[in-house]
């Protein structure tokens, strides 16, 4: 049995049934509790800067866990450039401890984005000889340290009574088993595993051998999972897969999705680089579900995030998303 999550961008546009921030926001609430409801294993937000998208993932969160009882709640993912570490292990272990210890958070240095060297307005820069991707990996170092309990600050004897290392507060002791790397090519799967992290890989690869892209995310996973066992961690990984799944058994799915075009993997220049991306899954239930059956990352991973067009609302995504759960979920062998 796989875990089924859903992904959402939180885009919001004037003239769409998600015209503004706020309207995205609540609406994300809102198919979450949809989601759980028709069996659903998680809601997941996508994190962007600078961008009509969601940005700021623990009050939303948090209000999320309000409204639900047992759905997974986590991001795909932060981008650990922008972030103030150890601000972050607070905000992470308090929406933790409010969730019932439900949280999945996923993290990574981040994709490409509209602002040029965005960190640096949030005040984080490179150190001398640094990457942004090493800054972003200092700042996962001291965001886990931080909530393994590690002291991070020298206590004050005069207001402690005592001298020694002050750890962040709250602490949600079991969460730091619940961290995701977002890895967008095998050798940062490799190092994942090394780092005891989860492995979260989304329907784009930031690298191309020309293999289909199900094979070489497959070839990723198995990596990790190599790496992870000689590593010697002692719990087992997770692992997740993100793909876009558009069920077809209405007219609106078939006036909205019927004609789609990207059936096929896609290789194009990205960052700097070549990259290849993840064909779309549109079509009658049974058909998806056979195909998805042969998707060889599909079958490794044991998480599998649903892509959602968020900006057709609650009703639209509570239907697709119920659809993947009884239409295509049996099929495909997830349930």
């Amino acid at each position: 049995m796989k875990k089924i999550g859903f992904l959402s961008f939180g885009h919001h546009q004037p003239g769409t049934p998600t015209p503004t921030a706020a309207e995205a926001l609540r609406q994300m609430v809102e198919l979450a509790v949809a989601a759980e409801e028709v069996g659903v294993d998680g809601a997941f937000v996508r994190v962007h800067h600078f961008a009509p998208q969601f940005a700021t993932p623990f009050p939303l969160l948090a209000a999320m866990a309000a409204r639900t009882s047992r759905i997974e709640l986590g991001t795909g993912v932060i981008d650990m450039r922008y972030e103030n570490p150890l601000y972050m292990a607070e905000q992470a272990a308090a929406t933790d401890l409010l969730s019932g210890e439900r949280l999945q958070l996923g993290i990574s240095r981040g994709s490409p984005e509209p602002a040029l060297h965005g960190a640096s307005a949030f005040g984080y820069a490179p150190d001398d000889g640094e990457t942004e991707a090493d800054m972003a990996r200092r700042h996962t170092a001291i965001f886990r340290a931080a909530l393994n309990g590690s002291g991070v600050v020298r206590a004050d004897p005069q207001m402690t009574g005592r001298p020694g290392m002050l750890a962040i507060q709250p602490q949600s002791p079991t969460l730091t088993e619940r961290i995701w790397w977002g890895s967008g090519t095998r050798a940062t799967a490799k190092w994942t595993a090394e780092q005891g992290m989860n492995l979260m890989s989304s329907t784009l690869l930031t690298e191309d051998t020309g293999v289909p892209f199900d094979e070489l995310q497959a070839e990723q996973i198995e990596l990790f999972r190599e790496a992870w066992k000689e590593a010697g961690h002692l719990r087992e990984p997770r692992v997740s897969v993100s793909r876009s799944v558009i069920p077809i058994t209405t007219d609106t799915d078939r006036r909205f999705f019927g004609r789609e075009r990207d059936s096929e993997d896609q290789v194009g220049w990205l960052d700097g680089g070549l990259a290849r991306f993840g064909k779309t899954y549109a079509g009658e239930p049974d058909v998806i579900a056979e195909q998805l059956a042969e998707d060889a990352a599909v079958q490794a991973a044991d998480t599998i995030l649903v892509t959602v067009p968020n900006q057709l609302g609650v009703d639209y995504n509570a239907h697709l998303l119920e659809s993947i759960v009884r239409d295509v979920a049996p099929g495909a062998g997830w349930r």
